[in-house]
């Protein structure tokens, strides 16, 4: 029997390095495989890292600005049409897209991500639903990306308000608009957030012309909801109001920044920058090319005939910047509703979070005093730092202190002009005083403690029957308010005071909730208009007589005092027409 020679089996190694591989690549290999079995094993998975990336963007430059158009919105349309003026008159080509509406809700909730608020829905949708309309008008994708820009407001913070802006870029990528510009100012950018090169320069010109659109916005807003509830005939304060807005684009369209003089700035050579700066400074606050406009504004609101006489409960407006801001279906078109429910609406104006802007990074300095340099405070034998850190801590307040005061300046001085109707800004430290014993004035996010303070302010200064909170649903800094807002209601038991949550739908629900504190609110005024007229001992028809008699009181711009305790305008007329009578009995 013949024996075959038993043939040695090669080993592993040797087979993989007869084909090619080296030892070590063998090793490592078998490494690598033991070493991801084992992982499998202990459920450890090992994933490639990917950190996110702004994307790159195409810049918007000084050479596109003559045939590229400045889109924005998210206001009223009355600060849209001045801040549209002011753009131009920058030298810009400008754009406001419509009010948003349910159509656009739905359009952003479609390419938008899941969880967020419906203003960043309504917000983001309105912008696509109005590239597309720009597409069915016969425009291409390409044509629209290079003709237009988006312009909106940047920050970060507890908010969703910070993951707009990625929004709107998942949104436009989403509908196919990618490589769509939109432009971020941020919120605490400061006055020059733009190099030289840049399509939209960000300067003092800029913030100055956009400041004053909107100051001029905020008041001409108030004087129309002031007005439009006791006009005798419908229409006439509208009428007005678009004319007058009209008129107002023109002033702002022609107005050209002031600029230092050719000669004057080759004499003053490396200072001419900051005597050019300060000169701009100096003609906003000495100026007065918005004065003689507004005066004549004036004039033509004060041809709208009013009945004082008609008995209307005050609603405050507050809430979430947007929400308290917009007039359509982002928030159940709730402005047009509570006039036809006969309500006289107090809407807020902007210029009250510009001034919480501030009052909070000077509240900042304050809190963080001496600590940007050190974890603690030099010991107070050490003079020299303290010093130091005390001077720095006194320059930077002063300039705050000395911005909140010119803001203040320029927006009472429109509230004169206009005839006084509109009410002054609320002062921030007094609404710091009156909610952060309620909501820590610290806590940021939303509009922070200004929820709380100005459902204290209006109620207790006698501004308001009742105030009402406009938020979106989920709002994360207007639910923490609404928890504290139990406790300021159970403080203060005449309040009336209604938080509503707005989305895209539940219209119906909302308006039901409104009209039955409404009914409270109504009934409030009513009582308060009787006993003003037992107080003032008169009758309704000695009255309606008295003003027959004296046909200056049905205009706009009669000064009506305001009765410590009485906060309708019936009533405190009634009052008035009292003292009034006194003297014409004897």
């Amino acid at each position: 029997m013949s024996t075959q020679p038993v043939q040695p089996k090669a080993a592993p190694l040797e087979g993989l390095v007869q084909i090619g591989a080296s030892v070590e690549d063998v090793i490592q290999q078998r490494l690598a495989e033991e070493r991801a079995r084992l992982e499998r094993e202990a459920g450890v998975v090992k994933r490639e890292i990917h950190h996110f990336k702004r994307p790159t963007e195409r810049p918007f430059t000084r050479q596109q600005r003559g045939h590229t158009t400045l889109l924005f919105g998210g206001l009223t349309w009355k600060h849209e049409k001045l801040v549209h003026g002011a753009l131009e008159g920058l030298g810009y080509r400008a754009e406001a897209v419509p009010t948003p509406n349910v159509k656009a809700f739905q359009t952003g909730k479609e390419y938008g991500n899941n969880g967020q608020c419906n203003p960043t829905y309504f917000t983001v949708g309105n912008l696509v639903q109005y590239l597309q309309t720009l597409e069915e008008q016969g425009l291409t994708k390409q044509e629209i990306i290079d003709r237009y820009v988006f312009f909106t407001a940047g920050a970060c913070g507890p908010c969703r308000f910070g993951m707009y802006e990625a929004e709107y870029r998942l949104a436009l990528r989403n509908s196919g608009f990618d490589g769509f510009r939109v432009l971020l100012f941020q919120q605490s950018g400061g006055l020059s957030q733009s190099d030289a090169e840049a399509g939209l320069e960000m300067n003092l010109d800029f913030f100055l012309g956009i400041l004053n659109a909107l100051n001029c916005g905020d008041v001409m807003n108030e004087v129309a909801y002031a007005l439009r509830p006791y006009e005798v005939n419908v229409g006439d304060t509208d009428r007005i109001l678009d004319e007058t807005m009209d008129y107002l684009h023109e002033i702002f369209r022609k107005k050209r920044p002031w600029k230092l003089d050719e000669n004057m700035s080759k004499f003053l050579g490396g200072f001419s920058d900051t005597a050019e700066y300060l000169g701009k400074f100096v003609k906003q606050i000495k100026g007065d090319e918005y004065v003689p406009a507004l005066e004549r504004c004036r004039d033509r609101f004060d041809e709208v005939e009013i009945d004082r006489l008609r008995v209307k409960p005050i609603v405050k407006i507050t809430g979430e910047f947007w929400a308290q801001t917009t007039e359509g279906d982002g928030n159940f078109n709730m402005f047009a509703f509570l006039e036809r429910e006969g309500a006289q609406v107090l809407v807020e104006p902007i210029g009250t979070w510009i001034m919480y802007m501030i009052h909070q990074v000077v509240q900042k300095y304050r809190d963080f005093k001496g600590l940007d340099e050190a974890a603690v405070l030099p010991p107070i034998w050490k003079v020299a730092p303290r010093a130091r850190i005390e001077w720095d801590f006194r320059r930077k307040v002063a300039k705050l202190k000395l911005a909140e005061a010119i803001f203040k300046s320029e927006y009472h001085k429109i509230v004169n002009a206009l005839g006084g109707i509109a009410h002054h800004l609320a002062d921030q430290y007094e609404l710091q005083r009156l909610g952060h014993p309620f909501y820590n004035s610290r806590a940021g996010g939303g509009e922070g403690h200004l929820e709380v303070a100005k459902n204290i302010y209006y109620s207790n200064k006698d501004l308001a029957h009742m105030v009402l909170s406009l938020k979106p649903f989920g709002c994360m800094p207007s639910t923490q308010s609404d928890g504290a807002q139990s406790a300021v209601v159970s403080h203060y038991k005449d309040m009336i005071f209604l938080p509503i949550e707005t989305s895209g739908e539940g219209e119906i629900n909302a308006h039901s909730r409104v009209q039955m504190a409404l009914g409270e609110a109504k009934n409030k005024a009513k009582k308060e208009f009787r006993e003003s007229l037992e107080r003032a001992g008169l009758t309704l028809e000695e009255c309606q007589r008295w003003v027959e008699a004296h046909p200056e009181t049905k205009r706009p711009m009669y000064r009506v005092p305001h009765t410590m305790g009485v906060v309708g305008q019936a009533a405190n007329f009634v009052l008035h027409i009292g003292e009034r009578m006194k003297p014409e009995k004897n």
